[in-house]
């Protein structure tokens, strides 16, 4: 029997396709995200964020998905009801005193959120 052997050509081939498939693999692994913490959702995220400015005490009793990844909702920390915005990078309550700042940011994230629920009010 004469003795087998794998020319040098061959094995390269062989080899550089199961680098560009392990290439291809970890690719679409890395666009699923499969290695990382899958990011929160925004109610998630603007829980978080009014745990650590108000504190573990207070509750999002609402929420609405604003515009460019915007919640708004309603925060109920005790006996008070406050409106809130929530960024990727900030939260505003409706009590901040940047009061001017945070109706634009309303008007412009969320339209007519507060409105529409002044008038259930009434």
């Amino acid at each position: 029997m004469a003795k087998r052997t794998i020319r040098v050509e061959r094995l390269i081939a062989v080899l550089g396709v199961a680098v560009i498939l392990l290439g291809a693999l970890l690719v679409w692994l890395v666009s699923r995200n499969a290695f990382g913490t899958p990011e929160p959702t925004p109610e998630q995220r603007a829980q978080a964020q009014v745990h650590r400015l108000v504190g573990r005490q207070a509750r999002v009793t609402y929420t609405e998905t604003g515009r460019r990844r915007a919640v708004c909702g309603y925060i109920r920390n005790g006996d008070d009801i406050v409106a809130f915005i929530s960024r990727p990078n900030r939260l505003m309550l409706e009590t901040d005193p940047l009061k001017v700042e945070f109706d634009q940011l309303q008007g412009d994230l969320c339209p007519g959120f507060l409105k529409r629920h002044e008038e259930l009010v009434r």
